[in-house]
């Protein structure tokens, strides 16, 4: 069983396919879903990062049917745009829903134990990072974990950069729109000089 982690698939979204340069959402979908089914297996694990749609009820059950599809067991942390974010009022309804249609688990943020550290998990960069978004002003900042000297795995910026500091972007824009191995967040810390466990009392 391998560990991958992807975050905002934007199923069905029209200006993240344009984006993309694919010529149609479903030309964008279909593309997802070949590269996610040739990587993932049967028995493996995804943590999706958040953003599965843009939201709202037909889109976001067309996600869910997409990600039903796909290989693997997948855990969700939530995005601004799933309607299971505790953001939302209607989290709660949401939840049952993603638990009933793709998901094993569904949860704002997690943790992670990687070659022995902590990492976290979320659909946001740290708190205050001058870089993380997509617009020009950092939004959901009160849904933001804050940087206490971990690593964090997250999505939400839809760049091209995979590694800032101890912030490692999983977002399907900068890995050629394929599920991210466990074995790269591992390498990415081992090659930062951080062998070692962080001290943490957590």
């Amino acid at each position: 069983m391998k560990t991958f982690y992807t975050s905002d698939l934007h199923i069905g979204h029209a200006w993240a396919a344009e984006t993309r340069g694919y010529p149609s959402t479903e030309s964008q979908d279909a593309d997802l879903a070949r590269r996610w089914d040739r990587t993932v297996g049967a028995k493996d694990q995804v943590w999706v990062l958040g953003d599965i749609s843009i939201g709202g009820k037909k889109n976001e059950l067309a996600a869910l049917n997409w990600l039903s599809a796909r290989n693997g067991t997948k855990h969700l942390v939530t995005g601004n745009h799933d309607g299971c974010h505790p953001m939302r009022s209607r989290a709660a309804k949401w939840q049952a829903e993603y638990l009933l249609h793709a998901f094993s688990s569904v949860q704002q943020t997690a943790v992670h134990k990687i070659t022995g550290h902590r990492v976290w998990l979320s659909h946001f960069p740290f708190r205050h990072d001058p870089n993380g978004d997509h617009t020009e002003e950092n939004r959901f900042e009160e849904w933001r974990v804050p940087d206490t000297g971990q690593w964090l795995i997250h999505g939400h910026t839809h760049a091209e950069t995979r590694v800032r500091g101890r912030q490692l972007h999983v977002g399907v824009d900068a890995h050629h729109f394929t599920p991210v191995p466990q074995t790269w967040i591992a390498d990415q810390i081992h090659h930062a000089g951080f062998d070692k466990p962080i001290e943490s009392s957590l």
